[in-house]
């Protein structure tokens, strides 16, 4: 029994044409738009990750910054 991948079937649906020269191995037309795609969906992947580091970081940093308040707090308290 074969998978069926997402993309499998969005390709089918729009374009049933496109879907039956994928499964016979026939090149797409668009070859240089494709990569120009796939290029674009690596950068926007690498963007995203980028993203998510620099998001928890900050996080971190202010979890930091609350540790160091609460301590600077507490000695001013004690004193």
């Amino acid at each position: 029994m074969r998978t069926i991948r997402a993309s499998e079937i969005g390709s089918f649906l729009y374009c049933r044409r496109s879907w039956w020269y994928q499964k016979q191995g026939k090149p797409s037309q668009n070859q240089a738009i494709m990569d120009a795609g796939t290029d674009f969906h690596a950068e926007h992947g690498a963007q995203v990750a980028r993203a998510s580091f620099f998001c928890t970081f900050g996080w971190i940093i202010l979890l930091a910054a609350l540790a160091v308040l609460a301590v600077a707090i507490t000695l001013f308290l004690i004193h």
